[in-house]
């Protein structure tokens, strides 16, 4: 997968790039992520790419044509369109689940970072094939949420991380957050690892691991509960939770 990000401060997103697993993904070749400087395809001598916005009001907004033509660049180099995304307040909100569609879908990303107040309308109307947003807040440019974006996806690409289990397992991934996890000592501050986990029995491990997620979820996140796969067994356990639950309040 190759992924574009066309921003104003490129250094910013590389230092962070450049670290972790992704950095290392990106130097074994496993992974094709980029940072575009908008400001080297402006037209002007002093690089400007923002003028005041028609109409009045208070900032700047960016230019169309330094975007457009960084995008044309993109689309010239790879030899077609780059599926484009603007980063948004506006936008859908970024989760798991999308991260995998574009994973899936798409072999060419093209992140566009706003800043000062925005873009011109026009250019994302030309270009961008969808906004999202990465939380309900408003940054002071679209970096944080192009690096998130960069980083949830990316992860996902074969042979960036060492096996597949390892994301697959993880919170959000099957629409349920992770199971709590224990590492030596089996024993700290008096608290214990569970049983089960040094059990060395496979199958109990498995299944103490899908309850946990399934106890945390509905501690925590009942909301996703309603669109996560569930079979027999999960709404049998959850069930008990909800009953053991309303004992407690009965007797409290």
């Amino acid at each position: 997968m190759r992924i574009e990000i066309a921003t104003l401060f490129p250094e910013m997103c590389q230092r962070v790039l450049d670290e972790s697993i992704i950095g290392r993904a990106r130097r074994a070749g496993k992974l094709d992520i980029r940072c575009r400087n908008i400001r080297d395809y402006t037209l002007d001598k002093h690089r400007r790419v923002d003028d005041s916005p028609y109409g009045g009001g208070k900032g700047m907004l960016m230019q169309v044509e330094p975007i457009y033509r960084c995008w044309q660049a993109v689309c010239d180099e790879i030899g077609e369109k780059p599926h484009v995304i603007y980063l948004s307040p506006k936008g859908q909100v970024f989760t798991q689940r999308k991260a995998i569609q574009l994973k899936e879908e798409y072999e060419n990303l093209f992140l566009l970072c706003g800043h000062y107040e925005g873009v011109d309308q026009r250019v994302l109307d030309e270009i961008v094939d969808e906004e999202i947003s990465i939380g309900d807040y408003v940054l002071t440019g679209g970096e944080l949420g192009a690096l998130v974006i960069a980083d949830a996806v990316g992860r996902l690409c074969d042979g960036v991380l060492a096996e597949e289990v390892c994301f697959t397992e993880e919170s959000h991934y099957n629409g349920l957050l992770e199971y709590p996890q224990y590492t030596r000592p089996p024993v700290w501050h008096e608290k214990q690892v569970p049983e089960v986990l040094l059990s060395g029995h496979h199958a109990n491990i498995v299944k103490w691991q899908r309850e946990e997620s399934l106890r945390v979820t509905w501690e925590r996140r009942p909301d996703l509960l309603k669109q996560a796969e569930l079979d027999k067994k999960d709404r049998e356990f959850l069930k008990k939770l909800e009953e053991a639950a309303h004992a407690r309040e009965i007797e409290g």
